[in-house]
């Protein structure tokens, strides 16, 4: 029986559903669901920004078990090598250029006639598979696509190196034993596999699915929570009744396909997140957290926001709740946010902060005194700087005995009032990577110090210092 590559691009799909781009955590979330479903690939969108996109991509890349991790890659030469410096840490990465084949989007979306376009495709796969082994040429709107065309513009890809082909039909507008034909004229004419990407905006996709698996085709694209395109839910059914039928079979796990697709929906939805009684709520349900606040309605809480907290990381995240709350009657759900993204799920520390000392005025240089415990033992430095940052980085660095290269340094207030939150964010770079780093605290300049150390600890975490 042949063997049905799966291809999610649910990312891409929710984010323009919602209007939105997806937040970090539901992107993580959404892959390591797929993921333990068992799509083959898991599809991204193009590089919009280059530092974001690599630390998201790296991440994705970094959780994933068995799928492949594909990237849009662009139009031009740069732009792949762009897509490849966020995917190449990916253990199977895949490299997608998508290109329009249809007369009415060549020309209306890229100004090109045919020959352009058949020049664009060759060029920009050539590029993609100079960088990735695995790459794949996506023939958007391919019904709509002159028939001759169409086989040119895929064998001009396979020639270039492609190592998969996709037709699309993104207008849902043909029947089943229409999009079938037109997959039996292709394999014909083609060597590597070719995959299918159905719309349901007719609600025929899932009779597409089965009738181009029929004609030959190697995959299919899906996208989960979706009501313009292929369930993967349902290729799993259909494959599940008849796949015996058509020869075909996916690595779809059919138990956890529907039970996880649902629990995650709802989950980006913020159905599941909304706690039966809220922790200590005030007017209009805004979350609200006192001195009174106990463990399970911080759990509570973090729920409401969309974090699952291990009982680690629960504890921490209380710890510094009830620190902050001691200096300020409370924190709200935004201040609670910031608390969890700097204090959850971090590596092992290994600088802890014991104390620090700022002075600085304007008729004199500013100093810090810092000090750092590491396996117990207390690591001490003084140093002078351009202001009060300035000089406790400068004593960090003197403390450890390293220096970094400062990529990035932002700061900024949570939430308003004289008595709100500070929060920092560093960027380090060391041999060529970055490390992230987030610190809170009603000082600035504290806020700052516990970023830098959060990074920094990342960095020996890595590296193995």
């Amino acid at each position: 029986m042949r063997r049905i590559i799966i291809s999610d691009y649910s990312l891409e799909k929710l984010g323009e559903e919602r209007g939105r781009k997806l937040l970090f955590r539901e992107k993580t979330a959404v892959c390591a669901a797929l993921d333990g479903m068992g799509v083959d690939v898991i599809e991204l969108g193009p590089v919009k920004d280059k530092r974001e996109d690599g630390i998201v991509c790296g991440s994705i890349a970094a959780s994933l078990k068995r799928a492949a991790l594909s990237i849009d890659c662009g139009v031009t030469e740069e732009e792949a090598r762009v897509a490849w410096d966020c995917l190449k840490g990916a253990a199977k990465p895949l490299l997608r250029v998508c290109l329009p084949v249809s007369t009415v989007r060549m020309e209306y979306m890229y100004h090109k006639k045919a020959a352009a376009m058949l020049s664009l495709i060759e060029e920009q796969c050539r590029a993609a598979s100079a960088l990735c082994k695995a790459t794949e040429f996506v023939a958007e709107d391919a019904v709509r696509a002159e028939r001759p065309f169409l086989i040119e513009a895929l064998k001009t890809a396979e020639r270039a190196g492609a190592r998969a082909v996709t037709v699309t039909d993104e207008q849902g507008s043909v029947f089943p034993e229409e999009l079938a034909s037109l997959v039996s004229e292709l394999k014909s004419v083609i060597k590597v596999p070719l995959y299918v990407k159905c719309s349901d905006t007719m609600g025929m996709a899932p009779a597409c699915a089965a009738a181009v698996i029929a004609a030959g085709a190697d995959g299919l694209k899906c996208a989960l929570g979706s009501s313009s395109c292929l369930d993967p839910g349902r290729v799993s059914d259909i494959l599940r009744a008849r796949g015996g039928d058509i020869d075909a079979f996916c690595g779809l796990d059919d138990t956890r396909i529907h039970s996880e697709s649902e629990k995650l929906m709802k989950k980006l939805s913020g159905e599941v997140y909304a706690p039966a009684e809220p922790a200590s709520p005030r007017a209009g349900g805004e979350i609200m957290l006192g001195s009174s606040c106990t463990l399970p309605q911080l759990s509570e809480a973090a729920v409401s926001l969309g974090y699952e907290l291990s009982d680690e990381d629960c504890g921490t995240v209380y710890d510094e709740v009830m620190r902050i709350i001691g200096r300020k009657a409370f924190i709200d759900g935004r201040e609670l946010e910031a608390v969890i993204a700097s204090y959850a799920q971090q590596v092992p520390s290994t600088y802890h902060l014991n104390n620090y000392v700022i002075s600085a005025g304007n008729v004199a240089g500013a100093m810090a005194s810092i000090s750092l415990v590491r396996d117990g033992e207390e690591i001490s430095a003084v140093a002078r700087g351009d202001g009060p940052i300035d000089a406790a980085f400068f004593a960090i660095e003197q403390a450890v005995g390293y220096q970094y290269e400062l990529d990035d340094f932002q700061i900024q207030a949570v939430t308003e009032g004289k008595d709100s939150l500070g929060a920092a964010l560093i960027r380090l770079r060391s041999k060529g990577r970055l490390y992230s780093g987030n610190g809170l605290s009603t000082d600035i300049v504290g806020a700052s110090i516990r970023a830098y150390i959060n990074a920094l600890n990342k960095i020996i975490y890595e590296e193995g210092r």
